[in-house]
């Protein structure tokens, strides 16, 4: 009787084990993926174009490796077009171009997906008719950068 209860608690914890193991990875990622959208959203509200590329670069690699197929296809496949169109340019307003509907296309996957445990804030740029996401609250528009870096406002936190 022993035995059983031995093997059965031992199966028990394996499985909780490796349960707990794929969460941290599919939240491992899921934050790298929010990780490098701020990353890119930092870069083009300093104007640096050269580091907008090479970050929409390794989101582009992240949302198409294998771990990335734990999310909606339809969001994998908008985010990788939106990041690799950033990617392919190093002409700063055509990154920002870009950055509108990718910062949407995040925002629709952060809605039904848990990407961290800090709160999304979603800022809105009325001059563009634009909005981006946020891990402050603070504004800093990057789609004007340092002409207009305060334009805006936060119109929802997602928890």
């Amino acid at each position: 009787m022993k035995k059983i209860f031995l093997l059965v608690a031992f199966f028990a914890t394996a499985f909780v084990q490796y349960s707990f193991a794929q969460n941290q990875s599919n939240d491992a990622q899921s934050g790298d993926l929010l990780g490098l959208y701020y990353n890119i959203k930092d870069a083009l509200v300093t104007g640096n174009s050269t580091t907008a590329t090479a970050k929409a670069t390794e989101f582009v690699k992240i949302i198409t490796a294998e771990d990335a197929k734990k999310l909606p296809e339809a969001s994998r496949l908008a985010l990788s077009k939106d990041a690799d169109a950033i990617a392919q340019t190093k002409d700063i307003k055509k990154q920002r171009e870009h950055f509108a509907k990718f910062s949407d296309d995040l925002y629709e996957l952060a809605k039904t997906s848990k990407l961290g445990a800090e709160p999304i804030y979603k800022a809105y740029c009325p001059m563009k008719k634009a909005s981006w996401l946020s891990k402050e609250s603070t504004i800093k528009n990057p789609y004007y950068g340092s002409a207009m870096l305060t334009c805006g406002k936060v119109m929802e936190t997602l928890k």
